[in-house]
């Protein structure tokens, strides 16, 4: 495989994935990788990007809505198919492979929040619905760092699905579905109950909003170019891993779910907030009150979606980040998925309230991701991009603050 002939045919597209940067040295030392590790040259690479959440944190499992957006930064696979069924991958920084024979496609309790249970659920979920599967070597690297708020689970999960459509399917998936075979994947075989967010950004690409009332999410894409009106979208890792938080996560659909039940329906989008006002006295001691509070975190949420995106339509910045702001103050006093109740540490509400020392009337600030711990999320003035990276670098550790830019594509076949 020659690299640098790949990227010169790809250079205009490559170009829109990565703006600002050179890509090809990443995908050399990747295909290298590949010819160390199984003796051979990779047929193509496949790039699944991270995404950011704007606004609709923890609504899309209810049904709710959201604005996301996918990023510059991407999990990047280089592959070959095998004659066998055995996938086998090797991620960068870690020694061994994960290996999976498809020949067993059974949910294994001893693989659940491990890669094994993503690449056999990915596999299984495509049998189910009538593609083709088969094994595949793969070399992986990743620029979604863990941790980050910016999906790296869900980046992973649609480079595997694009990665068997690409080799046995014709790249027959639409993002769509290729996005729903990866949450099926998180759910059943990971054992983490997400949403639907992640995967859709991470999937279609763009800046996106997306209504998942229809049992068929209505996705919509738009278009605002935050770095043509003088703003760096940031995230700043501000710390704590947050992988052994799911039972935290878990808690949030189930108890959103519990007051939707109580006042029965099956999710919280088939009500309102004025019909939620009214059921709290009948919904006091039925369930708990942090669960009351998240459901009205919901149908405010919601709802400030549409006016997030009514702002970006209309061109009027400053009401899009007065929509940002409020999302944040929601999920902080309402949600409550700032911290972790067992920690003293609240590294997140500091970063929030360094952020809105220095950004307000100027940006925008807010929690980003599934929360509890990972990072926040900021729009900020060029001209204050260097103070304020530098204040919450000298806080939260050097390169805490990454600039991203927003991804045209989702997921991609490149070759």
């Amino acid at each position: 495989m020659d690299v640098k002939e790949i990227m010169s045919r790809n250079a205009q597209r490559l170009k829109a994935l990565y703006p600002g940067k050179d890509p090809t040295e990443r995908y050399e030392r990747l295909a290298d990788a590949f010819r160390a590790h199984f003796g051979r040259e990779p047929e193509l690479f496949v790039s699944a990007p991270g995404r950011t959440e704007v606004i609709g944190n923890h609504t899309d499992h209810n049904r709710g809505r959201v604005l996301a957006a996918s990023v510059d930064l991407d999990t990047v696979a280089a592959l070959a198919p095998r004659n066998d069924s055995v996938v086998t991958m090797y991620s960068e920084g870690y020694d061994q492979p994960f290996a999976v024979d498809l020949s067993d496609l059974a949910v294994r309790e001893d693989e659940k929040e491990t890669t094994f249970s993503l690449i056999r659920g990915v596999a299984a979920r495509l049998k189910e619905l009538g593609y083709r599967i088969g094994g595949f070597d793969a070399s992986v690297t990743s620029a979604v760092f863990k941790g980050s708020g910016l999906s790296s689970s869900a980046a992973l999960e649609v480079m595997l699905v694009a990665s068997f459509d690409a080799l046995y399917n014709g790249w027959t998936i639409d993002p769509k579905r290729n996005a729903v075979i990866s949450q099926y994947a998180e759910n059943v075989y990971f054992g983490k109950p997400s949403g639907l967010m992640d995967q859709m950004a991470s999937a279609v690409g763009g800046l996106v909003t997306i209504d998942f009332g229809p049992a068929d999410p209505a996705v919509e894409a738009l278009s605002c170019d935050f770095g043509a009106k003088g703003y760096a979208v940031c995230v700043v890792s501000a710390g704590g891993e947050h992988g052994n938080l799911t039972a935290d996560y878990a808690a949030i659909p189930a108890e959103m779910k519990a007051v939707a039940q109580a006042m029965g329906v099956n999710t919280l989008s088939e009500i309102t907030s004025r019909q939620l006002m009214d059921a709290v006295p009948s919904l006091k001691n039925r369930v708990s009150d942090r669960a009351i509070l998240r459901a009205f975190h919901f149908v405010d949420e919601t709802e400030r979606v549409t006016e997030a995106v009514e702002a970006i339509r209309r061109d009027d910045i400053p009401a899009f980040f007065r929509a940002v702001v409020a999302s944040g103050e929601s999920s902080w006093m309402l949600l409550q998925n700032l911290y972790v109740a067992s920690s003293s540490n609240q590294e997140m509400p500091l970063a929030l309230e360094l952020s809105r020392r220095m950004l307000e009337g100027r940006g925008a600030w807010r929690i980003h991701g599934g929360g509890f711990a990972g990072t926040i999320l900021a729009f900020v003035p060029f001209d204050l991009l260097d103070e304020y990276s530098a204040r919450m670098n000298a806080v939260f550790g050097e390169r805490a603050t990454t600039a991203l830019a927003i991804r045209p594509e989702g997921v991609v076949c490149i070759r």
